[in-house]
């Protein structure tokens, strides 16, 4: 009867001190899973994936910056341009659907744009001494958009379609030289998708003005 519980004793000692050994390994993971906590540890690799997360959506380079410092003003304008027409009579359906098209994609690309400048901690207009090398491609002047201003039904179609063409060719420069120098992955992104969708869009209106 002694010898039983001996065992029974040394048994149950061992179990509370194997549930020692547990409680104190658990107890120890909730302080490494802390955010901002996690010293790379091979043990937590769920800790890792926010962080590196976090750090590559701040990675970014000049080029990044000077993207989206160019094409928020280009875009700006192109929202501009396609706002003229859509107040506009007598103009042609296909030409009406392509400004708004131009207008809804390019609007939140504005947005987007902002917020990465804001998150880089960089300025989100262009500094004054920008070098002339560095000119936003395509933007029109205050006549071609007095002339926008000014022009009605199928001339307006016309002078508007050819002016967003020209746009569109600048937009689609700047893009591809972030495609080839920008280090941001979604900046990089961004870059290719405008100058597929906007490459597209040059051929959808030449086909369009040839018809006019």
């Amino acid at each position: 009867m002694k010898k039983t519980l001996a065992i029974s004793a040394a048994a149950i000692a061992a179990v509370i001190a194997l549930a020692g050994c547990s409680a104190g390994s658990d107890a120890g993971s909730p302080a490494t899973s802390m955010p901002g906590m996690n010293h790379g540890s091979s043990a937590m690799p769920s800790t890792s994936a926010p962080a590196t997360t976090a750090a590559a959506s701040v990675d970014f380079n000049d080029a990044d910056t000077m993207f989206a410092q160019m094409m928020i003003p280009h875009h700006t304008q192109a929202v501009a341009m396609s706002d003229i027409m859509l107040k506009k009579e007598g103009i042609p359906a296909a030409v009406r659907d392509l400004a708004t098209k131009i207008k809804a994609a390019q609007g939140p690309e504005i947005e987007k744009m902002t917020g990465w400048l804001q998150s880089w901690g960089q300025p989100t207009q262009m500094p004054a001494d920008m070098p002339s090398a560095h000119s936003m491609e395509g933007m029109m002047g205050e006549d071609d958009m007095a002339k926008l201003e000014a022009a009605q039904g199928t001339e307006a179609a016309k002078l508007f379609l050819t002016q967003m063409i020209a746009h569109h060719e600048g937009a689609v420069m700047m893009a591809k030289t972030e495609t080839t120098d920008g280090k941001n992955a979604d900046a990089v992104q961004l870059s290719k998708d405008i100058v597929s969708s906007q490459e597209a869009e040059i051929q959808e209106m030449k086909d369009l003005l040839a018809a006019l």
